[in-house]
């Protein structure tokens, strides 16, 4: 039996005798809770810093259904330093946001401008960037992150701008596309220009990219068609799509 799903069975155990034992043995429960990894414990809120396991995805997937939940973890995250965000007046129209958060940082990373979001898409492209984006860049690169580029979130459209088509996930801001990366010794990394070449930008690239689809419910790259060759698209739909 593989080391992983040892580890899994021994957590499924722990989870199993949370529910189970506390009603022989009532002072044993905070015991057994205190043994369950962050991101492994179904019973407790999602918070910011918990690694992307199944468990972190579900809990992830349950807020895009509970808004004031969402707030409450996403101002959470604030509070440790990991998003700046403020909160705007709902918009009406063709595309409605009844309940929009403006991004305009996340922590020492800054945007190539602010953006709407959904409170879902806000906190799991934050974790993508605390988890993800910045630590990568210091491992695979030796230079800290210093600002994501990005060509928008939020427009009232369908998919592709077809006519017939369902609508986007920018339509309801569920979908960030991100177009580059700058770090602090100056280098800028874009996904159009050095996604196909054998470089360490292009190895950092490939990397973030493979790593962002234990956030979102979709990711689509450039191997996925033309369309998306200058950009990564971070989607809140579906689960587990990774192209």
């Amino acid at each position: 039996m593989g080391r992983g799903i040892r580890r899994g069975v021994v957590i499924g155990v722990l989870a199993a005798a949370a529910i189970a034992v506390p009603r022989l043995f009532p002072d044993w429960r905070p015991w057994i809770m205190a043994q369950i990894p962050p991101g492994y414990n179904p019973f407790v809120p999602l918070t910011v810093d918990d690694p992307p396991t199944f468990v972190t995805r579900f809990k992830l997937r349950r807020l895009q259904n509970d808004p004031a939940a969402c707030l409450q973890v996403l101002t959470q995250a604030r509070e440790r330093g990991r998003i700046s965000f403020t909160l705007p007046a709902p918009l009406g129209g063709k595309c409605p946001l009844p309940a929009p958060v403006r991004v305009t940082r996340f922590g020492p990373v800054a945007l190539s401008s602010s953006f709407l979001a959904s409170c879902p898409l806000a906190l799991s492209s934050a974790m993508f960037v605390s988890q993800a984006a910045a630590p990568q860049a210091r491992e695979l690169l030796g230079s800290r992150l210093t600002r994501i580029d990005h060509l928008g979130s939020y427009a009232c459209r369908n998919i592709y701008h077809r006519e017939h088509a369902r609508l986007s996930e920018h339509a309801t801001a569920e979908a960030l596309d991100v177009a580059g990366f700058r770090l602090a010794d100056g280098r800028s990394i874009s996904v159009l220009k050095q996604w196909p070449q054998a470089t360490p930008a292009a190895g950092y690239l490939h990397q973030v990219f493979s790593q962002s689809c234990q956030f979102f419910g979709n990711t689509l790259g450039p191997d996925y068609n033309a369309a998306h060759a200058n950009h990564f698209h971070l989607g809140m739909r579906g689960f587990g799509i990774c192209r």
